[in-house]
């Protein structure tokens, strides 16, 4: 693993150890709390060729959750493909605020993994949504996964275009839209950059296009009492905050990740 860890540092991987870490528990199949009780010796030829191939394909910076196919998201494994945008854990601030106040119906715009829609059902038992997005491949992801946590029955999957096939009207909106500008594209991770789903990085122009949408007809799909609550760039949320603004929204906040980031925007149907 020291040779990993060497090799993974020096092609700029941000934590060489920790990923050298899970990526040998993978190929060995054992907890990843139990790799330091591995030896090399002990180790069979299968599985140091498995860890090796695993290993040069993190030095290109393949995303170690599409190496190990699952991103651990609020407590529950997600299963993760490069078709849709890996779960990061700010992303989790977002299930807080929403787990805040009751609702009954929530409508995920975007829904990739499914890591959204999914831990919300799973967390409120009672509850049912829609979720839509764009891309074929993702609606099969996130169904996948709510067939892996046993709230298939309390979805309904779209591929659609925003709220193009969306009907009715929903106590809770939630969207991670794609909210980088294409000017940013260059800069951003190589596992980003390279290996995740363009489509849900950036509209390919300023990164506000989703938010101009979603403002613009959100209203029409919200219950009285109801409330949308959008990801945004750390840069971006008072941007955001002005777009629903303008739209005559009610209630506006900008509310923090976990790491003190501006990170969310909360808006209701005005009063």
């Amino acid at each position: 693993m020291v040779a990993a860890m060497a090799r993974l540092r020096a092609a700029g991987v941000p934590d060489p150890a920790r990923d050298a870490r899970i990526l040998l528990a993978h190929a060995a199949q054992v907890d990843a709390a139990r790799v330091t009780l591995i030896a090399p010796e002990d180790m069979a030829s299968d599985i140091i060729e498995r860890y090796n191939h695993l290993v040069s394909l993190r030095a290109v910076r393949v995303p170690v959750s599409q190496l190990i196919g699952g991103r651990e998201f609020y407590g529950r494994r997600f299963e993760i493909t490069r078709e849709v945008l890996d779960p990061r854990p700010e992303t989790e601030s977002l299930i807080e605020v929403a787990l805040s106040a009751p609702f009954n119906t929530v409508l995920d715009l975007g829904v990739g993994s499914g890591c959204l829609i999914v831990t919300l059902l799973a967390e409120r038992p009672d509850a049912t949504g829609v979720a839509v997005d764009l891309s074929e491949a993702a609606c099969l992801q996130a169904s996948a996964n709510a067939v892996l946590h046993e709230v298939a029955d309390r979805v309904q999957v779209l591929k659609s275009d925003w709220f193009d096939a969306v009907e009715g009207r929903f106590d809770l909106i939630v969207s991670n839209p794609p909210y980088l500008a294409a000017s940013e594209m260059a800069q951003v991770q190589p596992e980003l950059r390279d290996h995740e789903p363009r489509l849900a990085l950036t509209d390919e122009a300023d990164g506000l296009t989703a938010y101009r949408v979603i403002a613009a007809e959100a209203q029409g799909y919200l219950s009285a009492d109801g409330r949308v609550l959008v990801e945004t760039g750390w840069r971006q949320a008072s941007d955001v905050r002005d777009i629903f603004e303008a739209q005559g929204w009610g209630e506006l906040s900008i509310l923090p990740d976990l790491g003190g980031r501006d990170r969310i925007v909360s808006a209701s149907k005005p009063g």
